[in-house]
């Protein structure tokens, strides 16, 4: 057949709830005669049949054994994969994931129906993101002063720590839940251990002006959200079901991650805290789609102001991941470094928006 004839012809494209579309095509008749040959010789080469060796059992016989309808399933799925890809390029769609594909009629002497369902990037409506951001960066951040309460109740924290870990037992001796740890005195000697501190004095204005710049830091951290979740509530986003599903397997991934770090296994505590993987992901739901349309929200932003990651930088922080987690996957760890620098940009870009 000629390869510049096409095979297929697309019959309907139409969108489905949650940002998929859908597109149904057919094969055409006169193309399947080139794939039922294919399909055929693909089978003639593994079949085994009392009375012939491996590869060598005639057409004639196989046609019999498999049937007409068989041989233009197999010719079906040849055809399809072929000019699969073609068609999703041609309905210039933006897909997301992987498509779904599926035979939805089958004759003989007929074209072979099939369906096309794929996620799609979504239509984002983003509100006016720099008069929100205006607005909320205009207002006045309320920080308390670190008072003497807060300033003792840190010191507490900072001895009981340092008690804990440096209290040692006698050899054979084992350690007693509950038992009384004697906490340093604290003096000069003793905030000299801690850091670069002259005394006790010098300690606690230390001390005050990082609990100060700690506050002053969360202060703008909930400015920043604030400034997002405000886009958010106002843009018009349809949530594609992929990018929901992708961050929930995140979540997923690092739940199992923090328990292995825990000396557990998952299964064993999902059965002590009495849930299912699926009443988990049930919970988890709707922070995973605030999670993907936060990152709608940034992606949109960052393609309206043209806000793109240094590529040297991209290629710098992606060796170190990579030499830092052997085995991961280049290709989706610069992905995700490229994504995380532009976020990082987009976030600063909000934060100075003034009058």
């Amino acid at each position: 057949m000629n390869k510049d004839k096409k095979i297929y012809k697309i019959k309907e494209t139409k969108k489905l709830p949650g940002c998929e579309t859908e597109i149904t095509a057919e094969i055409l008749t006169e193309a399947l005669d080139d794939y039922k040959v294919k399909a055929l010789k693909n089978f003639q080469k593994v079949a085994e049949l009392p009375g012939f060796r491996k590869g060598k059992v005639p057409e004639n016989i196989l046609k019999e054994k498999i049937g007409e309808l068989g041989i233009l399933e197999d010719a079906g799925e040849l055809a399809i994969n072929d000019c699969a890809i073609e068609i999703i390029a041609e309905s210039k769609i933006n897909l997301l994931g992987r498509p779904s594909i599926s035979i939805s009629k089958i004759a003989v002497g007929s074209p072979i129906e099939f369906k096309i369902v794929m996620s799609t990037m979504p239509e984002v409506e983003i509100a006016d993101y720099k008069k929100i951001a205006i607005k909320e960066n205009s207002k006045e951040d309320k920080v308390e002063e670190v008072s003497e309460k807060q300033a003792e109740e840190t010191i507490e924290q900072i001895r009981k720590m340092y008690a804990e870990q440096n209290h040692t037992h006698a050899p054979g001796e084992k350690h007693v839940e509950g038992e009384t740890i004697t906490l340093p005195e604290v003096n000069d000697d003793f905030v000299k251990k801690l850091g670069d501190f002259k005394d006790v004095a010098d300690f606690k204005v230390k001390l005050k002006e990082n609990i100060a710049k700690e506050k002053e830091q969360k202060a703008k951290d909930k400015k920043k959200l604030s400034i997002i979740e405000k886009v958010i509530e106002e843009s018009k986003i349809e949530m594609p079901k992929v990018l929901i599903e992708s961050e929930l397997a995140k979540m997923e991934a690092q739940f199992n991650d923090d328990i292995t770090r825990m000396g557990l296994k998952t299964e064993d505590y999902l059965k002590h805290i009495k849930k299912t993987w699926d009443d988990l992901r049930k919970e988890w739901r709707p922070d995973a789609e605030k999670r993907a349309k936060l990152q709608l929200v940034l992606h949109e932003i960052s393609i309206k102001e043209k806000i793109e990651a240094d590529k040297k930088t991209v290629e710098d922080e992606t060796k170190k991941l990579i030499e830092y987690y052997k085995g991961a996957d280049p290709e989706r760890t610069k992905a995700y470094v490229e994504m995380t620098l532009i976020n990082e940009k987009v976030w600063k870009f909000l934060e100075e928006q003034k009058n």
